[in-house]
């Protein structure tokens, strides 16, 4: 589903800050050389995962899901001097691709990948993280939640992708899809937690910004 006309994502691109001459490459190579490239965050969202970023400056950033590292690029426009930046990927085939572009860009000492199921990586994860990014397995995402609240400081932020999920999250509960109950699940969860304030955005396919208190 589209929620805004494309010839309106133009325009909100066109007078955004534009990609990096490396970001926009990484672009054009995942959609030519990668499956599914849908899922590469884009210009319009990867701007403002920079943006919250270089808002908080965070020393510590957690990503889950790396996808081709086009997210973690951007997100790593804002972190400190000698921060880190842990992304986690299940997809081994993927982990060559994104590596090569996070040693061309600026920020490839401070980016640390992980492959493997995040379930079982997170629990080992250090604790006082800045901001987190989740846009992995739509069913664990209140698993990966629950495992990375309490590490998250107070005033940290987490960013989760496809809170819409295309629009299935309005269907009725009887005609939902398991993916689609559990994104609804999740984004009924963070809404009543009371540690958090949330706010979903319908950038893209939806991305709900929660700061921890």
């Amino acid at each position: 589903m589209e929620f805004i006309p494309e010839e309106i994502l133009r325009y909100c691109e066109n007078h955004s800050e534009s990609e990096s001459a490396l970001l926009n490459r990484l672009n054009r190579d995942t959609c030519a050389k990668i499956l599914n490239p849908r899922m590469l965050s884009g210009h319009l969202q990867g701007r403002f995962l920079s943006m919250i970023s270089q808002m908080l400056r965070p020393g510590y950033i957690l990503e889950i899901g790396t996808y081709t590292g086009y997210s973690a690029l951007c997100l790593a426009e804002g972190l400190q001097a000698g921060g880190k930046l842990i992304t986690i990927d299940i997809n081994d085939e993927l982990e060559a691709f994104a590596a090569g572009y996070f040693k061309e860009s600026a920020f490839g000492q401070a980016i640390v990948q992980k492959t493997g199921d995040a379930l079982l990586i997170l629990p080992d994860i250090e604790s006082n993280i800045d901001l987190v990014f989740i846009d992995a397995d739509k069913k664990e995402y209140s698993a990966y939640y629950d495992l990375i609240i309490d590490k998250v400081r107070s005033g940290g932020v987490i960013l989760t992708d496809n809170v819409l999920w295309s629009g299935q999250v309005l269907q009725p509960a009887e005609r939902q899809d398991p993916d689609t109950r559990s994104v609804t699940a999740f984004n009924e969860k963070i809404k009543t937690d009371p540690r958090v304030q949330v706010l979903m955005l319908p950038l893209r396919d939806g991305i709900s910004v929660i700061m921890k208190k």
